[in-house]
């Protein structure tokens, strides 16, 4: 692209929709997207390939914002280039239910690829769309049918670097050779306490090729024609890095006075400066005005119509020469079950139900997940270095691996390659990069870690429960069952800070066909992660009636509505109509029926209810819920963790941990913190006795 007036009015068109939509909301970011503009007339006018009138083309390119709080620059770009996002959406900038939220939003704005505004997670999901696409290309596409064929591109700035996470992702991108992933560093050298020199002196370049990166730049980042042929020079490299572009840049370029300076960073320019701006900038419009022919240079719909018709027709001939395999790769991004997926469900929580066996939920899920992978292909699991601990590998998942000389997935006999990531010890990376491989589409993602070690992961989890997205993570070692690794490594409030987290599906099994189901759940449900909290100790089968795992009317198990009774006073030889209820998760449902059989003894009758999804159990009709925990009777809850989550069912104990653990066998820890049948039921008598 050689350097034009129309360029030129191109990125001031950018610049003035950011000035005046960030003065008219009296709120916002307008130097980044100033910055920014002549990257975005680069790689907006020159290479991607998209289609305003289409946003969900499966073949599109993905551009991902990751200095998210620079959002006018997207939603300049998308309303520029005719994605229906019109003029008084951007007037309406940041205000109740626009379409122009502070920062871009998954599902909300057509074109928006992934939510953003958490710094360094946009160049993380960049690395699991470009995953994904790579992993998706070595399995559908064959020869003369290239079906699976874009590029993931990603603007950032040094706030994104300066994240830890961006170290995890851009080392795995490097050890993946996902040479499609071409990031552009917005390099201006502020951050909203000003110049960076003082405490951000990486070398960014030495670091990136430390990685395995490619590293272009810098380049004149308010040139667009050098910026264009440097996208071009990264879609031209033959050895699989992922590249990165060095963009010098000036933030809120244009601005006399605000330019290079932390002022042009969060907050109006001014009504005076905005003045100013267009003065120096040669921009006479008036606030929100492009001219016919801007709107004309920028306009992509017929191009963008054009590249998804050549797309069709290519996966038209696809279509015919592989009918099972395009008609697979259709389910896949849709994100469709395949039609036995609800056969296998049911015979693996029949089959966990009939076998009963004693084991570790660690255990039990990798024992459902051996049925799920087998069946269900687009099931991407991983471990961040625990893989042993956490049992999320399978027979069907072997570890993926990538040819070191071309960069290629390696693949067996039958051209399939690995479904088991090894992530490192890098569980914020690999939290952030599931995100956007579900975002992508494609796979179901799947990883596991500690529970304790949730935290390092928090973040990312609740930008898939914000993004509605299908997310499975398997928390193992759930408790002070660890033993003697001690209190850095048990896990007390987790489980009670992760069910706070709004659209996170969180389950604590207690035996195998709970683990089934929660698996099952997990899996139908397309707009929800879910975190799945498992023992490393094992766990004796509790004996439950076949209707317990056996669909009801409505076509869920009692078990899927996240509580259900397990036991009643009968079970425990006890003709009397129950007196208390005992509420157990996990580990601790085997202590409540221990409980309830000392209780018997005592002539005490209870009810003991299993609730593994407290999430789950919440969402279920008053009736069900009554029907679970009637009205009147005492309850007493018990679990290994904070008490605090309990007392809104109305308990009038709880059987808890509010303290850290302590570094000992777990058998000895249970007796030391009172989780014994002895003092569960000695609880529930003194709760009756009030």
């Amino acid at each position: 692209m050689a350097p034009t007036p129309n360029t030129k009015d191109m990125a001031n068109a950018i610049r003035a929709l950011a000035m005046d939509a960030v003065q008219q909301a009296n709120s916002g970011h307008p130097g980044a997207p100033m910055g920014m503009a002549d990257m975005a007339v680069a790689l907006w006018g020159d290479h991607l390939s998209h289609n305003p009138t289409n946003p969900n083309w499966m073949n599109r390119d993905r551009f991902i914002l990751s200095n998210g709080h620079g959002s006018m620059l997207i939603y300049a770009l998308l309303h520029l280039t005719g994605y229906k996002l019109p003029m008084a959406e951007l007037k309406n900038f940041r205000q109740l239910h626009s379409k122009t939220a502070g920062h871009p939003e998954f599902g909300i704005t057509p074109g928006v690829e992934t939510t953003t505004g958490p710094l360094g997670q946009g160049i993380t999901n960049a690395v699991g769309f470009a995953l994904a696409e790579k992993l998706l290309a070595t399995e559908f596409n064959r020869e003369g049918h290239t079906v699976v064929d874009h590029h993931t591109y990603v603007f950032m700035g040094d706030g994104c670097l300066m994240e830890g996470i961006s170290h995890e992702a851009a080392a795995l991108a490097g050890a993946w050779k996902l040479g499609k992933l071409i990031a552009l560093y917005d390099d201006n050298g502020i951050s909203i306490d000003g110049q960076v020199a003082p405490w951000f002196i990486d070398n960014t370049a030495q670091r990136f090729v430390a990685y395995g990166w490619n590293v272009i730049g810098p380049v004149d980042g308010h040139d667009a024609a050098a910026v264009s042929a440097a996208i071009a020079q990264a879609k031209a490299g033959t050895d699989n890095r992922p590249t990165l572009i060095i963009s010098k840049t000036h933030i809120g370029k244009g601005s006399p006075n605000r330019a290079n300076t932390s002022k042009a960073h969060g907050e109006p320019l001014g009504a005076e400066e905005i003045k100013l701006t267009r003065e120096a900038i040669g921009w006479s419009h008036a606030p929100f005005v492009i001219p016919k022919e801007v709107y004309g240079d920028w306009d992509a719909k017929e191009k963008g119509k054009a590249a998804e018709a050549a797309w069709n027709d290519k996966f038209a001939a696809y279509k015919a020469a592989f009918p099972e395999l395009a008609k697979e790769l259709v389910r896949r991004m849709k994100g469709d079950l395949p039609k036995s997926f609800v056969q296998t469900a049911v015979d693996t929580v029949i089959a966990a139900h009939q076998k009963g066996e004693t084991v570790a939920s660690r255990k039990a899920s990798q024992l459902a997940l051996e049925s799920f992978t087998a069946a269900l292909p687009e099931l991407l699991g991983g471990s961040a270095d625990l893989t042993g601990s956490n049992l999320t590998n399978t027979k069907s998942t072997p570890n993926l691996r990538f040819d070191a000389l071309t960069g290629a997935v390696v693949t067996n006999e039958a051209g399939q390659g690995g479904r088991h990531i090894n992530y490192g010890v890098r569980e914020f990376g690999m939290a952030a990069i599931m995100n956007g491989v579900a975002l992508h589409g494609g796979f179901i993602p799947y990883g596991g870690t500690f529970l304790t070690f949730s935290d390092y992961s928090r973040n990312a989890i609740r930008m898939a429960a914000l993004m509605k997205l299908r997310v499975v993570h398997v928390f193992t070692h759930d408790s002070i069952g660890l033993g003697e690794d001690g209190p850095t490594h048990q896990s007390i409030e987790h489980a009670a800070s992760l069910r706070l987290i709004p659209n996170l599906d969180v389950w604590r099994p207690a035996d195998t066909a709970e683990t089934a189901v929660a698996w099952t759940v997990a899996l139908q449900n397309k707009s929800k992660p879910t975190a799945l909290l498992l023992s490393r100790q094992n766990i004796a089968y509790i004996a439950k009636t076949d209707s317990a795992v056996s669909p009801d009317a409505s076509g869920l198990d009692a078990i899927s509505k996240g509580a259900y009774v397990l036991a009643e006073p009968s079970d425990a030889g006890l003709k009397k109509k129950a007196q208390a209820v005992i509420i157990a998760t996990g580990s601790e449902v085997q202590l409540a029926i221990a409980a309830q059989k000392v209780l018997a003894e005592r002539k005490i009758a209870v009810r003991v209810v299993s609730m593994p999804s407290t999430t789950t159990f919440d969402l279920q009709s008053s009736e069900y819920k009554s029907a679970v925990l009637p009205a009147g009777l005492p309850r007493v809850a018990v679990e290994m963790g904070s008490t605090s989550g309990w007392w809104k069912y109305g308990t009038a104990a709880v059987v808890g941990l509010d303290t850290y653990g302590e570094s000992a066998p777990a058998p000895v820890l249970f007796k030391h913190f009172g989780f014994t049948a002895d003092n569960v039921a000695d609880t529930v008598e003194q709760v009756l006795r009030k």
